[in-house]
């Protein structure tokens, strides 16, 4: 089973060594490797469940005293590759809905959940870049499949205290939409 895991560190000198300590534990792959706003790291990787997990608990456990958030989701939906590199295509929005996180890791656990509740379209994830290291996902469908992904999604995060906002926006000015686009 595919998986993709996460791990976000407050310092970068820690998200690196966890980089090297993750590829060097088990046989996943780094999407992502990269410093975002305010001097954090995050390390996004996939692979099998299990290895996902191995260097999760690897990364955790050698540098847990500068963790931020983790997460692993086995069978990730597919929409959340194209939201991550803003190349999803969207040809209508009935509704937009938006759901801001304290944390990247979070955020994304949000989108997977969102995507998996409901029949939305994830368009955008952004992970804590320009944001003082908040996060925000961009999804669309009919107002009641975005109100039900949405809420569901900040039900889920909220759990651990990660939940910063939300929004739903029936019908918005396609003007507004091109913009964000």
């Amino acid at each position: 089973m595919k998986a993709i895991g996460m791990v976000e560190y407050k310092t970068v000198s820690t998200g690196i060594q966890a980089a090297d300590l993750i590829v060097k534990t088990a046989d996943v792959s780094i999407i992502q490797a990269q410093t975002v706003c305010p001097g954090k790291f995050i390390v996004l990787f996939t692979g099998d469940l299990s290895a996902v997990r191995a260097s999760c608990d690897a990364a955790e456990k050698q540098y847990g005293e500068q963790l931020i958030d983790v997460f692993v989701l086995g069978n990730p939906h597919p929409s959340i590759f194209k939201a991550l590199t803003c190349t999803a295509e969207i040809d209508g929005i009935q509704a937009l809905g938006v759901l801001e996180s304290f944390t990247a890791a979070s955020i994304i656990v949000a989108a997977d959940h969102a995507a998996k509740t409901a029949q939305v379209e994830l368009f955008e994830i952004r992970v804590a870049r320009g944001m003082c290291g908040k996060s925000y996902l961009l999804l669309t469908g009919t107002v009641a499949a975005v109100t039900e992904a949405i809420e569901s999604a900040a039900r889920k995060i909220g759990e651990n205290g990660t939940l910063l906002d939300r929004a739903v926006i029936p019908n918005p000015s396609k003007d507004f939409v091109n913009t964000l686009i």
